[in-house]
């Protein structure tokens, strides 16, 4: 049972803030990634959709493809529309040899609009709960035809963004719905990432490890601003360098026998947050977390 250390690109460039890093070369954020010691890398919205190019390009930095995110809109669609809308998305993880799909419901979310303010997100109401459900486990069942587990990923400003949401969206879809678990997302949220993972660890199958900076966390709570005006406000940073206890939440991932990447994420402004500076950072206290919990890397 062992793990490894991914990233995500978006500390180089936002994919929801073109104008944050959309002059850093995809080549530098490649070469910075390894050199900080990281083994795979997420999808970013520079890098190539074909897997004949992205093969080389990943290979000669030395990095895997991890996974990639997919914004669903599966309150509008069946499962079968959903599905047939992923196809060139779900070719290329398989073609990459990926396990896991990144995968949010996204259907009037307000996470890339800097003008709504949080409290303005969709919600699900009481009847839709099941529906969604059922038309998420379809999708979840499909992708395990392809050799793929669905990653269900909560987030802030769309209608799963709760512990109690992300426990009913569990309860009722089946258990081909796999959990990924966003520490920054849940905690910003107001969530226990301890309890959600002891509760659903049977579920667990990715983890997003970022960080909150808890003073910034109350501001932008108290504010009501936007998911990324607050991401600009520098609520989000790398593990080791917030208030989330990684030792303990760690621990308990060894205790359930978790196995699989551990993903630095953690949108920042790069230009106040040195991507490298802060992808080595990430990278070192989340290795000697793992080490002290006894988690075996790959």
């Amino acid at each position: 049972m062992t793990v490894q250390l991914g990233i995500n690109p978006i500390g180089w460039t936002n994919d929801d803030l073109p104008e944050l890093g959309d002059d850093t070369p995809l080549e530098v954020c490649l070469d910075e990634a390894r050199q900080a010691g990281y083994a795979g890398i997420e999808l970013g919205r520079k890098f190539p959709r074909r897997a004949d190019a992205l093969r080389p390009l990943l290979a000669h930095h030395g990095l895997r493809l991890v996974s990639g995110w997919y914004g669903a809109e599966l309150r509008r669609r069946s499962a079968r529309e959903e599905i047939d809308a992923m196809k060139d998305h779900l070719d290329l993880l398989v073609a990459m040899g990926c396990r896991v799909m990144v995968f949010a419901e996204t259907s009037d979310s307000v996470h890339g609009r800097r003008d709504v303010p949080l409290s303005a997100r969709p919600t699900l109401a009481g009847d839709e709960w099941l529906e969604f459900g059922d038309r998420l486990t379809q999708v979840a069942e499909y992708l395990e035809t392809r050799g793929l587990r669905l990653a269900y990923h909560h987030h802030m400003g769309t209608v799963v963004q709760t512990e109690e949401e992300l426990d009913r969206l569990l309860a009722v879809s089946g258990e081909t719905v796999g959990l990924l678990l966003d520490t920054g997302h849940l905690t910003f949220a107001g969530g226990n990432v301890l309890g959600v993972a002891r509760r659903h660890a049977g579920r667990l199958v990715h983890v997003h490890c970022k960080d909150v900076r808890p003073d910034v966390l109350s501001e932008v709570r108290r504010d009501d601003r936007s998911f990324l005006d607050a991401v600009l406000a520098g609520v989000f940073t790398v593990p080791g360098d917030g208030a989330i206890d990684y030792d303990a939440f760690l621990a308990l991932l060894k205790t359930s026998g978790y196995a699989g990447w551990l993903v630095v994420e953690a949108e920042q402004d790069p230009a106040v947050a040195h991507p490298a500076t802060y992808a080595r950072l990430g990278f070192d206290s989340l290795s000697r977390a793992a080490s002290r919990a006894g988690l075996k890397r790959d």
